[in-house]
């Protein structure tokens, strides 16, 4: 909500201050604010819901802030804006948001449509709700208070928002009419004002174009799949055009592939009778040209996705006819069980594409996190690309090459396992030259140098072997950039090596001598002293030594042995001299 309120303001001082035109007229900039606030609330990660919710609550605030209230809690009373009203901008504001909201609404409904189709009717009557809304705007837009480029915008935008529903109720030529009209005003616009805008401007129109396109072609303007195919590879018709410029491309090879009924590989001649199959089959070197046409990385991610997860389905519609075809096999008496079907030979060869399609994705994206990880780093907080990345991308790139060695019906195709062989050296060399450079970073010297070696070796072997696979060499990564590569880093690491060393040993004699002596008996001496950054510095002396210290004194009385004690005798015989009568004197103290 706060959030909400800091963008409204924005809002408020962009129609306060730019939104008037030099002769003082009332302007509102249309497309900017739509834009900004798709941006800002849900619209970036798709997430039309918020941005239903967001227009709401705007609607509520500027109503409020208009005193342009609808009744009360108990009561509704609706109330139109009329032009005679217009004399602030936030009443076209009002109307926009209204759009906006019914737009978004329909837009959510669209998502929901794919697993609920009854949902499609209420999309339409929202989506008729926004056009209506549209044209509210431009007609308040008349206005002769209102400039000359909100006019404008308005009219495009009412265009913009009646050829989407023209363009789901296939309506054509209608559609292609209210977006030709749009994509006009918007060019015009574009070429009038500053770069900030036009870039807006321009932006929308590129958002148009795959839709005008898709309508020449249910025209019948055959032309127009070519500019779509182009359209898809600079990343143009997102969002709601995607799935129908999908659809329409099945439907196009699907068309095509009824003539298809065999391939040819290694050799052999398989017979396609599965419809998913020719399809795929069919659409496979359109898509592997068009990843090697784009240049955008984003864009070329998204078609090997799609390139996998068309090869995954069409496999798995191979792997059961072959469940169906094994059951055959089991209760007929004869079969041939030690030669491959064509059905399996297919199956290899799709999960041959597979395979083949995750080492070059793979091989895509390593090649983009090398030139990476040559620039230097801009932003030291932010953590950029490491050697380990690329470790684990060709240990993808090797696991796919194991599990190509092993395709059934080609464990006999010599030539085959060659070419498997020779792309997992090159793999591997890549594979361990990086690790090297991962033990570079930790200043690991000795490792690094030994796999530098092991990197050399690898690339000779791949170079002996090539001699007579020339053929297998032409997709793979240049050995003898990588050999190049490798000596110069080799030179580098013997030089930072002997650098570290010198570093310890430039350090004077005299503060390099090894001493047994702790630290805390040496703190008033530099030393240089490695084994104090080690596993066991040599801090205190542990157990420490025994110290003497003072004990308590004890005292012995040695003169009493030398003392002669006067005789007793005397009075020894007083007490036995006196009897009774004596032992009662003492006792009542008389013979005292």
């Amino acid at each position: 909500m706060a959030a909400d309120k800091q963008n409204d303001a924005k809002v408020s001082s962009l129609d306060e201050n730019k939104n008037k035109s030099p002769d003082g007229g009332i302007g509102l900039e249309i497309l900017q604010i739509i834009k900004e606030s798709q941006q800002q609330h849900g619209l970036r990660h798709g997430d039309y819901q918020r941005y239903r919710g967001y227009c709401s609550r705007r609607l509520r605030r500027l109503r409020k802030t208009l005193g342009f209230k609808m009744g009360n809690r108990h009561k509704f009373v609706g109330k139109k804006i009329t032009v005679e009203m217009i004399s602030d901008s936030r009443y076209l504001l009002l109307v926009l948001m209204e759009a906006e909201r019914a737009w978004s609404y329909a837009m959510q409904l669209k998502q929901e449509a794919n697993t609920e189709p009854r949902k499609r009717f209420h999309l339409m009557a929202r989506l008729r709700k926004a056009a209506k809304h549209s044209e509210k705007l431009e007609k308040l837009c008349e206005s002769p208070r209102v400039d000359a480029k909100t006019k404008l915008e308005a009219q495009a935008y009412t265009a913009y928002l009646t050829g989407m529903v023209e363009f789901e109720l296939q309506e054509w030529k209608l559609a292609m009419e209210a977006f030709n009209k749009c994509k006009t005003i918007y060019e015009k616009l574009a070429s009038a004002f500053t770069e900030e805008l036009a870039v807006l401007y321009r932006q929308r129109v590129d958002e148009i174009s795959p839709n005008i396109r898709y309508c020449a072609y249910n025209i019948g303007d055959q032309n127009a799949i070519n500019d779509l195919m182009q359209m898809r590879l600079t990343g143009g018709g997102g969002g709601m055009m995607a799935e129908k410029l999908e659809a329409l491309i099945t439907q196009a090879r699907t068309k095509q592939a009824a003539t298809m009924s065999e391939v040819e590989w290694r050799g052999r001649s398989v017979p396609v009778k599965i419809d998913k199959a020719r399809v795929f089959l069919l659409g496979l070197a359109d898509n592997e040209a068009a990843i090697a046409q784009t240049a955008n990385e984003e864009t070329k991610e998204h078609l090997y996705e799609t390139l996998l997860a068309e090869c995954r389905d069409t496999i798995q519609a191979v792997r059961e006819e072959l469940k169906s075809e094994a059951k055959q096999r089991e209760r007929s008496s004869d079969g041939d069980s030690g030669k491959v079907s064509n059905l399996q030979f297919l199956h290899s060869y799709l999960t041959y594409i597979k395979l083949c399609t995750l080492v070059k994705r793979n091989e895509s994206m390593a090649h983009t996190l090398q030139a990476k990880l040559k620039e230097p780093e801009a932003d030291e907080d932010k953590r950029g690309p490491r050697p380990q990345d690329l470790i684990r991308l060709y240990d993808i790139i090797l696991q796919s090459l194991a599990e190509l060695s092993t395709l059934q019906g080609l464990e006999d195709d010599h030539t085959f396992q060659k070419e498997v062989s020779l792309k997992t050296l090159v793999y591997k060399a890549y594979r361990c030259f990086f690790i090297a450079q991962s033990y570079v970073l930790v200043k690991k010297w000795s490792e690094a140098l030994v796999l530098y070696e092991r990197v050399l070796k690898y690339a000779m072997e791949v170079q002996s072997k090539a001699k007579s696979l020339n053929n297998s060499l032409k997709d793979l990564p240049d050995v003898q950039e990588l050999i190049a590569e490798v000596n110069a880093e080799k030179y580098s690491l013997q030089a930072a090596a002997i650098l570290d060393t010198e570093e310890t040993a430039e350090v004077p004699a005299k503060q390099q001598v090894k001493d047994n002596t702790p630290l805390c008996n040496r703190l008033e001496t530099f030393r240089l002293d490695p084994g104090l950054v080690g596993k066991q510095p040599n801090l205190v002396q542990f157990p420490p030594d025994f110290q003497p210290i003072p004990c308590k004194p004890l005292f012995f009385d040695l003169a009493l042995n030398h003392v002669a004690f006067p005789p007793l005798d005397d009075k020894v015989e007083q007490k036995g001299k006196g009897g009774l009568t004596g032992y009662i004197k003492g006792i009542f103290g008389f013979g005292s």
